[in-house]
């Protein structure tokens, strides 16, 4: 996995709204490698989903790309023309959207739909089009499909709308997908069966996946490494195994720590965040958790953390990695969590 397909370099990402300039995107970068899977995650607010609408080329009218570069396959996509980027999506990124309801037009059959995205991509005749469509309905496993070809969007479950969405992304044999929270909108038992079907279609493509979510739970599952982002930054990033096994930012604890497991028991208290995240529009200066964080230092509130360097592969933003800094322990109930899955030798990566 050391070929690269994605490179996002110290983008930042603003916002013109009635109030102000919300600083969305704060200096983020990060790499993704063919056939990987890397999970951006957070709370609501912290930057993931307008990180994942700029590598599209699909942010708002208000917004704006104030520094960085994101370069695909060695083309910096900062620099490229609206009608470029057009050329682009469909037949070399695409994307899942949270809600499928919102994503399929109400009035157009399924079918028709799909042929659109096949034909848009220019990778198939017209005339072939509705094959392939009926095609790709089985290959994200939509019973009778060729009879629910000419169905429309309300006749189909939201599992199986989403599951429309995926064949529509499909449909020019992307390499690189993003799902962003792509089962919100879906109760438990159908979340899983799109989580499933999301990997299976990765492994058979070989396609690079951008997963963005704020359920730890769904990580565990399904990337092969992990950033996780708060207050438009990422705070920490590495290896699946090395966030979950050995997280160092005090925010990963308190995510990690909120997330129940198969042993949680009933008598087991899970932590909450105290606090609110901060107004972007104007960011704290210093580290942007600690006003949120038990063990904040003096130098918190003044100086931004830069990122520490773990393992080779294991980075966090925490003034607590510097060798002056006083010894910190996790929480008990996550380092307790932590020792009983070593115990067992349960494996979290789901790659």
């Amino acid at each position: 996995m050391t070929d690269k397909i994605l490179e996002v370099k110290n983008l930042s990402v603003e916002f013109q709204a009635f109030s102000g300039i919300v600083k969305a995107v704060r200096n983020i970068s990060f790499d993704l490698h063919r056939g990987e899977t890397l999970a951006i995650v957070g709370e609501s607010g912290s930057g993931k989903s307008v990180t994942s609408k700029a590598i599209m080329g699909i942010l708002q009218s208000n917004a704006t790309i104030t520094s960085g570069s994101i370069t695909y396959d060695t083309r910096d996509l900062t620099k490229i023309s609206q009608y470029e980027y057009s050329t682009m999506r469909g037949s070399r990124m695409a994307m899942v959207f949270q809600d499928p309801l919102s994503a399929l037009n109400p009035v157009m059959k399924i079918g028709k739909q799909i042929t659109e995205s096949l034909v848009l991509s220019k990778k198939i005749k017209k005339s072939d089009a509705p094959k392939r469509a009926v095609e790709l309905m089985e290959a994200v496993a939509i019973p009778e499909a060729k009879k629910r070809y000419n169905q429309y969007p309300f006749q189909f479950s939201g599992g199986m709308r989403q599951r429309i969405v995926i064949a529509c992304a499909l449909a020019g044999d992307p390499e690189l997908l993003i799902c962003d929270e792509p089962t919100t909108a879906l109760d438990v038992s159908v979340q899983s069966k799109i989580l499933e079907l999301i990997k299976d279609l990765q492994k058979k493509r070989n396609l690079s996946v951008i997963f963005i979510t704020h359920d730890m739970g769904v990580v565990a599952g399904m990337a092969d490494r992990m950033a996780v982002m708060y207050a438009g930054k990422i705070v920490e990033i590495g290896k699946v195994d090395e966030v979950f096994y050995n997280p160092q930012h005090p925010y990963t604890w308190n995510l990690l720590a909120a997330m129940p497991d198969m042993e949680t028991g009933q008598d087991e208290k899970l932590l909450s965040i105290p606090g609110t995240p901060p107004n972007m529009l104007h960011p704290p200066t210093g580290d942007a958790f600690a006003a949120r964080n038990k063990f904040a230092l003096n130098i918190d509130h003044r100086l931004e953390p830069p990122m520490f360097k773990i393992s080779d592969t294991h980075f966090a933003a925490t003034w607590l990695l510097h060798p002056n800094a006083p010894k910190v322990d996790m929480p008990d109930v996550l380092r307790k969590r932590l020792e009983r899955q070593k115990i067992k030798g349960v494996a979290v990566g789901g790659k």
